[in-house]
């Protein structure tokens, strides 16, 4: 799903600066590290207990058996799904999951950063293997590429600490509304939120969104006041809101949730392998404690599946 140009720190001081640092880290390329994990988590020794399933491990195409490893792409700044740490490593909940999921193949993984929009180009290139980087599964997506499923979330609506604006999160027509490029939210505001507004008489969401290529540029253009309101995946709603140290609150409940999921090229047996290795992680209890080193366990799933948009 989700979802990001570099980022200018408009952040007026230097207690904020400290509070969003992990919000605000600095993008680059980076391996990662599952020993790192966010302010106050703990090494993520569940990962480091995961051993080969060898019926699984068959599933691989010979050539990234081979390899020995698996390369996955995500947006290191969409925390705290994938974020950098201040060590410089690309770090959460994604990249932990696929760590586990690269050993239950055999296989080690090679987290790589990369631009959000620039991810399904690059598996389908061969570029890399997987994609894990909050892509909401949806039937578009699915007709370029497969997606496994391993954790569901919501759109949901940010603003500033007590709403100044006095915004009504089902109505953004005429506010300025930051978004990620190439999220499910910035198409909400192209495919649902403008045309109702026209529909209504009102004035449409500016450009269709104020759009940034990282999601820290996103919530930097919300706490600087640049603009009125933030929209994102619900994970990152509340993460973001705990590192500006409550500068932030959501407004209403989450929405349309949908299922995560791990994107493999069109017709790639790994598709039935990374399904299998999720749902025995699943199984083993691992991908509960995964969830629960980052607070996220409300968006845990049972089954894991492939292709499984119902829009």
């Amino acid at each position: 799903m989700t979802v990001r140009t570099q980022r200018t720190r408009l952040l007026a001081t230097a207690a904020v600066l400290a509070s969003a640092s992990l919000v605000l880290t600095a993008c680059g390329s980076s391996k990662s590290s599952s020993n790192s994990g966010a302010a106050g988590a703990n090494p993520s020794a569940s990962v480091a207990a995961v051993t080969a399933d060898p019926a699984l491990a068959t599933l691989v195409p010979a050539d990234v058996k081979s390899s020995g490893k698996l390369i996955v792409a995500a947006d290191a700044s969409y925390a705290p799904n994938e974020f950098k740490d201040d060590k410089g490593n690309i770090v959460g909940l994604d990249v932990d999951l696929a760590d586990a999921i690269a050993k239950k193949l055999g296989l080690t993984a090679d987290v790589q950063n990369a631009d959000f929009t620039s991810i399904i180009p690059g598996i389908t290139a061969k570029k890399y293997q997987l994609g894990m980087s909050s892509f909401t599964d949806t039937k578009e997506r699915e007709q370029t590429v497969d997606m496994v499923s391993y954790f569901t979330a919501g759109s949901a609506v940010a603003v500033k600490k007590g709403n100044p604006d006095k915004i009504d999160p089902k109505d953004l027509c005429g506010k300025k509304v930051a978004v990620q490029t190439g999220t499910t939210q910035a198409q909400e505001i192209t495919d649902v939120r403008n045309p109702d507004c026209a529909k209504a008489g009102k004035p449409a969401i500016p450009n269709d969104g104020d759009k940034f290529t990282l999601q820290t540029d996103v919530t930097t253009a919300l706490v600087s006041g640049r603009d009125q309101v933030m929209m994102a995946d619900s994970p990152v709603v509340d993460y973001a809101i705990k590192q500006t140290n409550g500068q932030l609150e959501k407004l209403g409940e989450t929405y349309d949730s949908a299922p995560y999921g791990v994107i493999v090229d069109k017709g790639s047996p790994l598709a039935q392998a990374v399904q299998g290795a999720v749902q025995s992680l699943i199984a083993d209890g691992t991908y509960k404690q995964i969830l629960a080193k980052w607070g996220v366990e409300a968006g845990a799933i049972d089954k894991s599946e492939i292709n499984a948009a119902k829009s």
